[in-house]
């Protein structure tokens, strides 16, 4: 895995547009997608920093779906990290933000 954004790719956080005339889809891998959903949804329900982060993002009018789009792919950052060995200090809230 060559970066962060190849790994999101990999694990079915990146959409891969599939879209058809007037259509917009994305397509997803299903399996590692899954995991992260799992992961994501574990959070959701038991991590005071993620239900923060969820109740600030709800406040600013996204949907439920996207706030777990967003969280999936910091999951996916995560785990990225952890397979690499890249260093990284302590998580904080601020690390919860959507990537630019």
């Amino acid at each position: 895995m060559r970066s962060e954004a190849a790994f999101a790719h990999l694990a079915g956080v990146a959409p891969i547009p599939a879209s058809s005339g007037r259509t917009r889809r994305h397509r997803l891998d299903r399996a590692a997608n899954n995991a992260l959903h799992t992961i994501v949804l574990v959070r959701m329900r038991h991590d005071p920093r993620t239900r923060a982060y969820v109740q600030r993002r709800t406040t600013q009018g996204l949907s439920k779906k996207e706030i777990i789009r967003c969280l999936k792919r910091f999951v996916a950052r995560e785990v990225h990290r952890a397979l690499t060995g890249t260093p990284t200090e302590q998580t904080t809230q601020n690390d919860l933000a959507p990537a630019a």
